[in-house]
């Protein structure tokens, strides 16, 4: 009896219990519509690489933690043209679709994974992405798959499996701390190559998260000395989650960062102010992040200052809009795109009405990256809101098809337009984006999340990170044995508020009925006129001269004209 009661209570503590009841829940209401996914398919070309991958982002977003994958398995031909990169996000895609699969996650990667050590032969693109897709579906509760990715990361000097080993270890043993993990994902960043090295600065960010350890200054020294700018942005990144939190604390390494000659540790810097002030509103932070908003020579610093906004305005975000709204009529595109990814990120799931008045002009900027981030960030704001709550919800949807179905759109607006069906429908249509608890305690693992999310900028595969912030919108009642039992819950509120999006129909095709063709007035004259001189010239011709006929005809034809 003590045993079970202890049992049960490691379960709560541990996450686990609520994973398990999430994954049932997820799965027995599943909504999503298919024939979006299936529109999106039939729309893209096969050699837009970007909206192909995007497709495969979108779906995976879309049954994120449903474990329902029949949209794969129904294109495997069409999934099967993907290559290289694009091979390894298809695969690492599996791992969104099953995260919280706990006790069958390295069964259901298993034909994907490196067997026998450094690979057994397979796709080294495929063996990264199972490895990803192993830290995704565990998390944050890494402790039955860390040991196994390590013997991974070590078996090999494939530098994708490598690539994928380091994500997946940084996922599975986040906030950790391990050593012995920081040791191994240090050996592949000292290998100086950009494509390892760029997750290796990554993953140990994700392992020391909120630390604020001395380790920092080791990456900081690093980052200084390779060559390799891949290499500098993933510790730049890396440097920032570990100062999660620390608020005063962190004011040093954030003076040293933002003062740096590289605008790319310069970029790390502005990450560094968020996470460290993250969810506070502190006051010099945003007077901080404002001035080199507008201050900085580097496009890409200005765009992260602004987007930093919205991870220290994320506890009040009613004030998000109007401290960004001069900045989103910036004549620097990316300060616009800043501005949007900045209301998207401290307003979602919200459906603020003045968030959505701010976005919505965005969506119709005049450069194509500025639309893809209203897009996503549009589709953060309104995830779980009914058409009923704001009639707009309806519109984007709509503006969202008409985008993606539009073969002259360009492609980086129609990438955010697909990557923004998915986040709209994320998780069978049962979850929602929350960086706070119900108490207002910060959500670390959706905060990291989201601050991984947006470097999606530079690397593609990097958008998984968004379903960390995924959060299911269910009501789950348990009884004493942490059973569900069936019971009934009154709610006074119009159905209307919480019903799921009416399912797309596929447009039906009326053959056209040809009508008869109309006759003018004059052209039926014109044609008796002709019929009658025509008997008359044929009864005659032959009584005239040649001279004379010709006569005739001439007068004859001139008199229909």
């Amino acid at each position: 009896m003590y045993a079970e009661r202890l049992g049960k209570i490691k379960g709560i503590l541990s996450g686990e219990t609520s994973i398990k009841l999430t994954l049932q829940f997820l799965y027995s209401h599943y909504k999503s519509d298919l024939l979006i996914l299936k529109t999106i398919k039939q729309s893209v070309e096969m050699r837009n690489s970007v909206c192909h991958s995007a497709t495969i982002y979108a779906n995976a977003i879309m049954h994120a933690g449903t474990t329902v994958d029949t949209f794969l398995r129904e294109n495997l031909d069409w999934l099967s043209r993907a290559t290289n990169w694009a091979k390894f996000s298809a695969t690492a895609g599996l791992g969104v679709i099953h995260c919280g699969h706990l006790q069958q996650g390295r069964s259901l990667m298993a034909p994907y994974l490196p067997q026998g050590g450094a690979g057994g032969g397979g796709s080294p693109y495929s063996e990264g992405g199972a490895l990803y897709a192993l830290g995704l579906i565990h998390a944050n509760h890494g402790e039955g798959i860390k040991q196994f990715l390590r013997d991974s990361l070590r078996s090999t000097n494939v530098e994708v499996i490598q690539h994928g080993a380091c994500l997946g270890l940084g996922l599975a043993a986040l906030g950790t701390a391990d050593e012995d993990i920081y040791d191994d994902i240090k050996t592949v960043l000292y290998t100086d190559s950009a494509v390892a090295g760029e997750a290796a600065g990554i993953g140990m960010g994700l392992l020391m998260v909120g630390t604020g350890s001395e380790k920092a200054g080791e990456m900081l020294a690093y980052a200084h000395e390779t060559q390799h700018e891949k290499i500098i942005r993933g510790l730049a990144l890396g440097i920032a989650l570990t100062v999660y939190g620390r608020e005063e604390e962190a004011d040093t390494l954030i003076e040293q960062m933002t003062r740096d000659q590289d605008p790319i540790l310069r970029y790390g810097g502005m990450y560094a102010l968020a996470l460290a002030y993250r969810g506070t509103a502190n006051n010099k932070a945003i007077r901080q992040l404002l001035h080199f908003a507008v201050s900085d020579v580097s496009d890409d610093v200005r765009r992260t200052a602004v987007l930093a906004l919205g991870f220290v305005m994320y506890s009040e975000p009613e004030q998000m809009p109007r401290i960004v709204s001069l900045l989103s009529e910036s004549y620097n595109p990316h300060v616009r795109y800043g501005a949007a990814l900045a209301v998207g990120i401290s307003c979602a799931g919200a459906g603020l009405s003045e968030a959505i008045s701010l976005l919505e002009p965005l969506t119709s900027d005049v450069v194509d990256f500025v639309r893809q981030g209203a897009f996503i960030a549009m589709a953060m704001v309104m995830v779980q809101i009914s058409e009923a709550s704001d009639s707009r919800v309806g519109t984007f949807r709509r503006q969202l098809e008409k985008i993606i179905l539009d073969k002259h759109e360009d492609t980086m607006s129609k990438m955010g337009a697909i990557l923004a069906s998915g986040i709209l429908d994320a998780g069978g249509r049962n979850v929602t984006i929350k960086l706070l608890s119900k108490s207002k305690h910060d959500k670390i693992t959706a905060v990291v999340g989201l601050a991984v999310f947006s470097q999606f900028w530079y690397w593609y595969p990097l958008i998984y990170f968004v379903s960390l912030a995924f959060s299911p919108t269910a009501f789950i009642g348990l009884n004493y044995d942490l059973k569900v039992p069936k019971f009934d819950f009154v709610s006074h509120a119009k159905l209307s508020l919480f019903e799921y999006p009416k399912p797309t129909t596929v447009a039906t095709t009326s053959s056209a009925v040809k009508l008869p063709t109309a006759v003018l007035s004059t052209s039926a004259r014109a044609k008796a006129f002709f019929g009658t001189a025509l008997s008359w010239y044929i009864s005659t011709v032959n009584a005239i001269s040649p001279v004379a006929r010709n006569v005739l005809c001439l007068c004859l034809f001139d008199e229909v004209e």
